[in-house]
């Protein structure tokens, strides 16, 4: 027992052969935050300020904007930081606070989809009801309810995988604390208690997908019924982002749940690793300004406001 070496500190992925490699990765890293960072404030902010945009669909948007803000903020800043230093470690501490922090983010999200699926439904399927029922109230109760049940379920997994010391090696095959990579390290106990967590999560998950699912499938059949041409192109203009971020959603979460855990360090993995943590915090702003007209429409009308400040500014 006096032998057994107890790490505090993990050694993560490189797999850049040489210090320029590393560079260019912490740069293209850097370029890819800023650029979901100034799509999700935008996003936030063209929904804060245009008071057209005050709706409860919209509600929802601008909490998934944050939440994409802070899945990427999580992981990529320290990423960057140890690209450009040449540096590869990350302590206990950090390391737990980025799995907490990421998948409290990804559960909170999961449940904004299902209410936003919801809130779509009723809106095109019950539109005479949806004024009674989906109210300022109910969409405050329903953003604390995501938020606490993400809080509480995160704990449960970060509790699970640190209650014990790792022991067995420090070395992460990944850029940053991914859970599969630190489940691979750790105690047999944890990796059983963890094991459990995971497949009553496949099946809370499951029901999520299947509720978001129901409600999708409702909408698309009442759309078909739609006489109206104007009508049925709104509906679908209102739901068609929300289907394209749900499908990216799924899609990383297939590859995060579903890739292989890598042994050694490979561009495959890390391609795999920045797909599910970067590409829907990054794509996601795109789709609400090119799928949606009522952002597109006030993105257009900010872009408008600010080309008119100067020449205020000037006759003043």
């Amino acid at each position: 027992m006096d032998n057994i070496t107890i790490f505090t500190e993990f050694l993560l992925m490189d797999v850049a052969g040489s210090r320029e490699l590393q560079v260019l990765q912490g740069v293209l890293f850097l370029l890819i935050y800023l650029g979901a960072l100034t799509g999700n404030l935008v996003t936030v902010a063209i929904i804060v300020t245009d008071t057209r945009l005050h709706s409860p669909m919209y509600f929802f948007i601008g909490n998934v904007a944050l939440l994409d803000l802070g899945t990427i903020s999580v992981v990529v800043p320290k990423a960057v930081v140890n690209s450009l230093t040449g540096s590869k470690m990350i302590s206990l501490t950090e390391c737990a606070a980025q799995i907490f922090l990421f998948v409290v983010f990804a559960a909170v999200e999961i449940a904004f989809l299902v209410v936003m699926s919801y809130d779509r439904y009723m809106a095109i399927c019950r539109p005479l009801h949806y004024g009674l029922t989906i109210t300022p109230t109910l969409c405050a109760q329903a953003a604390a309810g995501s938020w606490a049940s993400g809080l509480v379920y995160s704990a449960m997994h970060t509790g699970a995988l640190f209650w014990l010391p790792f022991t067995k090696t420090n070395v992460i095959q990944q850029y940053f604390c991914d859970i599969p990579q630190v489940l691979r390290i750790s105690s047999p106990d944890v990796q059983l208690s963890e094991s459990v967590l995971i497949a009553v999560s496949v099946c809370l998950v499951l029901a999520c997908f299947v509720s978001m699912f129901l409600s999708y499938a409702n909408i698309c059949s009442t759309v078909l019924k739609i006489c109206s041409v104007e009508a049925r192109n709104k509906a679908v203009s209102t739901c068609t982002p929300q289907l394209a971020i749900l499908l990216l959603f799924c899609i990383s979460m297939v590859v995060a749940v579903l890739g292989p855990t890598a042994e050694q360090p490979s561009l495959r993995n890390l391609l795999t690793a920045m797909f599910y943590t970067m590409a829907p915090p990054f794509v996601n702003p795109v789709i609400y300004c090119l799928r949606n007209r009522d952002i597109n429409a006030a993105l257009g009308r900010m872009f408008s406001q600010c080309a008119q400040l100067p020449v205020r500014a000037f006759l003043a």
